[in-house]
């Protein structure tokens, strides 16, 4: 199958076994199944989630009640169908800008893939090691997509809303048990509908949300339609006319089946420590690390450069003074202004300060600029550097080789749970009475018989 790496890739997703993922990758992706839950309950309040939700609840039609259906929408505890299960939780995941990244893809799995895994393990009562394989199998689908796709595909498509749609299908496909034939037919149809452009940053627009939402519910009905023997493209992704021909410039077909079965990408897909878009960490880490060595205050600083990648500039460089919470998280200066005046740059600190003074005073001493170093490096490594100056005249450098979450330098399971309280309470999704139930059944996803109520309410998912 090496000339024709789509159905290899389908062939994997199709065939994998929770026995054959090693514990270590299992015990990664329970991880990351409580980040992303955090990351979802996160969203709750937030408008664009907020009207994407209300437009799930009228598109289901009158009569449609809390229990109408198998699947939770975790921002209120209604019920409803896996699709549009899918479509709110991907929303609300993707909202608050703390869900985990792959750096070589820089693809955001976990908003795509598990929304679909969720629902429809709810509708089918999947066990959780059905649940996990599938997890699993989005997440190694997807990376390997955005990797295929090359950095000319992220320069203008959100690869999270593309390379998504493709992971959700995989994910999906792997839980409804498909072939690897009707796995290929979800690709295709996966593959034909993947979009999501960057130029929403330039208007503060809700797009983002969207992206994740439609990747996630298309994805899941890409496989269900294969799974009613619905046909799609064979060659999605390398075909005369495919994805990569219209969408990238330096695209490599053999990405897509790098050491499947042995390569664990999903173990290499970094948590989000900052509430922020991922190509500012670096340099916020590395302005921490000259902050802390040289007990400085923001006010000692006269200037921030920030040694940073292309993608960081093609993506960051879209904003100048931000108008919203939302936008100033795709902005370097307003991220290391929170960084330098409140010490970290969470959501409490993004929507109660983003247009302090003091923060936005610090902004306009920050610029980035391109390393060639940095730059030839990313997306598999994404090195911070920074250059302060100071007031007093001092010259002072930082590098940071992994950032916060990174897997070189990742979150435990005790930073992982007080994330999830934090953006819980911060949301007020779930109250603290509630909370150690909830984390202790996310925990325990994969011994789960049979998926069911995250929050623990009595149903039957048949």
């Amino acid at each position: 199958m090496n000339d024709h790496p789509s159905l290899a890739l389908a062939t994997f997703a199709a065939n994998l076994q929770y026995d054959a993922i090693p514990p270590a990758v299992v015990e990664r992706t329970v991880n990351l199944y409580v980040d992303w839950f955090a990351s979802a309950l996160g969203g709750k309040g937030a408008r664009p989630v907020e009207t994407i939700a209300q437009f799930a609840r009228a598109a289901r039609g009158a009569g449609a009640g809390a229990a109408d259906g198998p699947c939770e929408v975790l921002i209120d505890r209604t019920r409803t169908t896996p699709y549009f299960a899918a479509m709110v939780n991907g929303a609300s995941s993707h909202f608050v800008e703390q869900d985990d990244v792959h750096n070589g893809s820089v693809l955001h799995p976990a908003t795509v893939v598990f929304p679909v895994v969720l629902a429809l393990a709810q509708a089918t009562g999947a066990s959780g090691k059905e649940f996990i394989a599938a997890v699993v199998a989005g997440y190694e689908v997807g990376i390997r997509v955005g990797e295929f796709l090359g950095r000319s595909h992220y320069r203008v498509f959100h690869t999270t809303g593309t390379a998504g749609t493709l992971a959700a299908a995989a994910a999906a496909g792997r839980l409804l048990k498909l072939d690897p034939n009707r796995m290929l037919d979800a690709f295709g149809s996966a593959g034909t509908q993947a979009s999501g452009l960057w130029e929403f940053l330039r208007d503060a627009a809700d797009s983002k949300q969207l992206h994740t939402a439609m990747a996630a519910a298309n994805g899941l009905m890409a496989a269900q339609l294969a799974a009613a023997g619905f046909r799609g493209a064979q060659r999605i992704l390398e075909g005369a006319q495919g994805m990569a021909a219209g969408m990238s410039s330096d695209a490599d077909p053999a990405r897509l089946v790098d050491r499947l079965g042995t390569r664990w990408a999903i173990h290499e897909t970094s948590f989000k420590y900052h509430a922020s878009c991922r190509h500012t960490h670096p340099a916020a880490d590395a302005l921490l690390a000259v902050i802390g060595q040289e007990k400085l205050a923001a006010t000692d600083i006269a200037s921030v450069v920030t040694h940073v990648h292309q993608g960081a500039i093609d993506v960051l460089g879209s904003v100048d003074v931000p108008r919203t919470v939302h936008q100033a998280k795709f902005d370097m200066g307003s991220v290391l202004g929170l960084v330098a005046t409140r010490g970290y740059a969470g959501v409490e600190e993004f929507e109660r300060d983003f247009a302090a003074p003091e923060v936005a005073d610090f902004r306009a001493r920050v610029r980035m600029e391109l390393d060639d170093e940095v730059d030839r490096a990313y997306p598999q490594r994404w090195i911070g550097k920074v250059s302060v100056t100071t007031h007093d005249g001092r010259e002072l450098h930082a590098r940071v080789e992994d950032p916060k979450g990174d897997p070189g330098n990742t979150l435990s399971r005790d930073e992982i749970a007080g994330k999830f309280v934090r953006l819980a309470t911060f949301s007020q999704a779930a109250s603290a009475a509630e909370m150690p139930a909830l984390l202790g059944r996310a925990w325990g996803i994969a011994q789960s018989v049979k998926v069911g109520s995250v929050f623990g309410e009595s149903a039957s998912y048949v």
